[in-house]
């Protein structure tokens, strides 16, 4: 079965966007050293993307306005607006996240990338749906912002399974435990 991974850069307390949405507080400690690349060895498992119409905004925009950055996965876009830009592969859709996770898990093949944003992953978190956590913890305090994991109130244990460290970041990567 195909496993559902939000893979995400988040600040030592909690938050994946500053309070204006922006993520350019995200590098290492030291900016003039070249970030470690462990996302291609991730992508590569992956053949699904999903993410929330403010996250794909965002890439189109400011991350990647001149190339689409997941060439050959298919990205769902998840959005309350009725949308007919679907591409190849970007497809807008309407839909409850949990469900379509869960019907998405049962088809064959390599696993699926929650992307963002903040409502995406807290639904499913909420709903026990992510198999495994690839958290950067990104050497910062924002003190406010767009949380992860905001109002989150059930306990979800979890595993550890990796850590990596490199210029003042850390990886950590923690599946659900088995009872």
């Amino acid at each position: 079965m195909r496993k559902v991974i939000l893979y995400i850069a988040v600040s030592l307390d909690g938050y994946i966007a500053d309070d204006k949405g922006a993520i350019d507080w995200i590098s290492g400690q030291d900016e003039s050293v070249e970030l470690e690349d462990t996302f291609t060895p991730f992508f590569s498992g992956v053949d699904t993307v999903i993410m929330g119409r403010k996250t794909y905004n965002q890439i189109v925009t400011e991350l990647a306005p001149n190339r689409w950055p997941y060439e050959g996965a298919t990205t769902y876009v998840l959005t309350h607006h009725k949308e007919t830009d679907n591409t190849k592969n970007i497809c807008f859709k309407n839909i409850d996240v949990c469900r379509f996770v869960e019907e998405l898990k049962q088809e064959s093949g390599k696993n699926i990338w929650i992307c963002g944003g903040a409502e995406v992953a807290q639904q499913l978190i909420s709903n026990n749906l992510i198999d495994t956590y690839h958290l950067a913890v990104i050497p910062v305090i924002l003190g406010e912002g767009i949380s992860l994991f905001g109002g989150f109130t059930r306990k979800i244990d979890l595993t550890l399974v990796k850590t990596k460290k490199y210029n003042g970041i850390v990886e950590v990567i923690y599946n659900q435990k088995q009872i």
